[in-house]
């Protein structure tokens, strides 16, 4: 018999779309919290038709099915006094609440942090911007291409730093999810002890300067790091052979050292036994749709993997039996 997933009892209204935001509520439902994503009616979430995404499975978009596995979906008109109404009730039953809209935006609904305080004092509420909540960046896009442009990270790829090129990853969507997460659980933590209640912010723009924190604090301490270009030890690379693509890396401590691997393509990896002992991959699907292959939770307590066959919620999939259930 499974034990008990650590964050089991714990509910998060998420308000968030795209990636940054739900990749965070996805850890947190991983782990065992019960995740209700309010959509508008209709369209829900845009992450839906995501435009990246070339495949679509049931309806949505196969980056939907994934980052919003295992969660539930309730249809809300934010603008309509008696949608809002009931959400704010929500909200005054619930341990977490995250948004990811730009500045303002929750201001003028009535759902920004001082309101909602005073609807839940004890919750927890998470917020994802791109640049901020001040300066002159805060009301501009944040856009995952944008940040990473604007933090220098798009150097990094080039090795002698003469073009920038941006990773083929939403990096700065994903880890401003992290360390939404990070700051959301730290806060419970507090919260068991204090009984107060917090507003955990990150940006996407900061997400992706942390990640640089070795290269930009060489800089800024008088390096030879004169741009984020790629690792200074130029022998460590990816090197083309007659066999196909070498990583060779040295040890940092003893550059006698050096270790090597090949470049494995998606393909190849999972024919790996590594990847295989791993058990990474899991199957999920809604009633009625089809079984869909993503990756699980990369996160184990006390040995034990999390794993959910329930996939993404169809757009107020979950209304009726959420609103039904504040009622009762």
């Amino acid at each position: 018999m499974c034990a008990m997933k650590p964050l089991e009892g714990i509910t998060v209204i998420d308000f968030s779309q795209f990636l940054s935001g739900p990749s965070a509520s996805l850890r947190l439902s991983d782990l065992g919290a019960r995740v209700i994503k309010v959509e508008r009616p209709g369209s829900g979430d845009i992450c839906r038709r995501l435009y990246i995404s070339n495949l679509v499975i049931d309806g949505d978009s196969s980056i939907f099915h994934a980052i919003n596995r295992n969660k539930e979906s309730l249809c809300a008109d934010l603008k309509k006094q008696e949608d809002a109404d009931f959400v704010k009730r929500l909200i005054g039953k619930a341990d977490v609440m995250i948004q990811n809209f730009r500045p303002s935006v929750m201001e003028k609904l009535g759902f920004h942090y001082e309101a909602v305080k005073e609807m839940n004092p004890a919750l927890i509420y998470g917020e994802v911007t791109g640049y901020g909540s001040e300066g002159p960046w805060k009301d501009s896009p944040g856009q995952d291409l944008l940040a990473q442009s604007r933090s220098g990270l798009v150097w990094v790829k080039d090795k002698n730093g003469e073009r920038p090129s941006p990773f083929g990853l939403a990096i700065a969507d994903i880890m401003a999810g992290v360390h939404l997460a990070q700051g959301i659980l730290s806060c419970m933590v507090r919260r068991a002890v204090t009984g107060e209640g917090a507003h955990v912010q990150v940006s996407l723009l900061e997400s992706v300067i942390d990640i640089q924190l070795e290269q930009l604090s060489e800089y800024m301490n008088g390096g030879n790091c004169a741009h984020p270009s790629a690792t200074p030890h130029s022998h460590n690379g990816i090197y083309e052979t007659e066999e196909g693509y070498l990583a060779i890396a040295s040890s940092y401590t003893d550059p006698a050292d050096v270790h090597e691997t090949k470049v494995l393509t998606w393909e190849q990896l999972m024919k790996q036994d590594g990847f295989k002992a791993l058990d990474m991959i899991q199957e999920i699907e809604r009633e009625g749709g089809p079984v869909m292959r993503t990756t699980r939770c990369p996160i184990r307590i006390d040995g034990q993997l999390f794993k959910s066959r329930k996939g993404s919620p169809r757009t107020g999939e979950h209304s009726a039996k959420i609103r039904k259930e504040l009622f009762q």
